[in-house]
Parts: structure tokens; C-alpha cells; sequence
């Protein structure tokens, strides 16, 4: 049986308060569903320092710092953008721990590269960087959905990971 998002949210929230680490998230493509479901938790401020929503370019850049010429060569929704934003994140926080999306929920948007459902995840998980990506299906809800699970599945990953 798959943990339900609250049942990872509190898991997660005890992980990070055991290091006495807080998390920053970078959303795209969620729009501010994974800092949602984080605060959603009575208590999340111990835990969640905050959340930056970049939805657009000139956000990633302005806010989080990735530099504007890896967009226009890589494209918004790339492994180089991805990671870059987590670094931000973190770079931007008080936090030793983040998570960063970008994807195409759709149900426009896509590409034959990039198809509708792809989304690609950045960490940052005490001074280390991960990403990877992930193709989705279904709506832009299922989308939305799956990408916040699978951002706070891998997030437990990682931290079990870093002991």
C-alpha cells in the first residue's frame, strides 16, 4: 500500500526535525502544492523555512538565480534548470534541504522531447545535488499530484540516504 501524502508529510517532518534541518521548496509546474501540503501540517514552521513558486522565467532567475542563458539553451524543463533552482533554493533559504520541480503539466505545452506528463526534480540534500526525471500520465491534476508525491518519497529517500 502506497503512504498517503499526509503519512509523508509527517514522516518527512520528523526526518528533517531529527537533523535539526529545514526544507525550502522550488515549484514550477506545481504552482506551490509541495510548500502546500508541507504546511498543511500543524507545526510545518519547525521544519519548512519557505517556498518559492517560479512558475516563470524571469522568477527562476530573479529569485533563485539560474542563470537565464542555461534556460534558453536547456529549455525551462531540464535537468540544468532543475538543479539550479534547488541550489537556489537553498542558496536563497535558511534551509539545508530542497526540493525543485519543473515540468509540463499540461495539457498544452508539450513537445515531442517534452512531452505533456515529464517533469524533472532537483535536491539538494546537505550540500548535494540530485535530479532526475520522471514522465507522468494523465491529467494536469494527476500531473500536479504524482510530482508532489514523488517529490516527498524522494526526499525521504535522500535524507535516509545522507546518514
Amino acid at each position: 500500500m502506497t503512504a498517503s501524502i499526509p503519512d509523508l508529510v509527517a514522516a518527512l517532518a520528523d526526518a528533517l526535525q531529527q537533523r535539526g534541518w529545514m526544507l525550502a521548496t522550488a515549484e514550477s509546474c506545481t504552482g506551490g502544492l509541495i510548500a502546500a501540503r508541507c504546511t498543511d501540517l500543524a507545526g510545518s514552521s519547525a521544519w519548512f523555512e519557505r517556498g518559492f513558486v517560479t512558475y516563470s522565467n524571469e522568477a527562476k532567475a530573479e529569485l533563485l538565480g539560474v542563470d537565464p542563458q542555461a534556460i534558453a539553451s536547456h529549455g525551462a524543463v531540464s535537468e540544468v534548470v532543475a538543479r539550479a533552482m534547488a541550489f537556489g533554493a537553498v542558496r536563497h533559504a535558511r534551509a539545508r534541504v530542497a526540493v525543485a520541480v519543473t515540468g509540463v503539466a499540461g495539457p498544452t505545452g508539450g513537445s515531442p522531447a517534452k512531452p505533456v506528463g515529464t517533469v524533472w526534480f532537483g535536491f539538494a540534500v546537505d550540500g548535494r545535488l540530485h535530479s532526475e526525471r520522471l514522465q507522468f500520465e494523465g491529467d494536469r491534476a494527476a500531473v500536479r499530484k504524482a510530482t508532489v508525491r514523488h517529490a516527498l518519497q524522494r526526499l525521504l529517500a535522500l535524507l535516509a540516504e545522507a546518514d
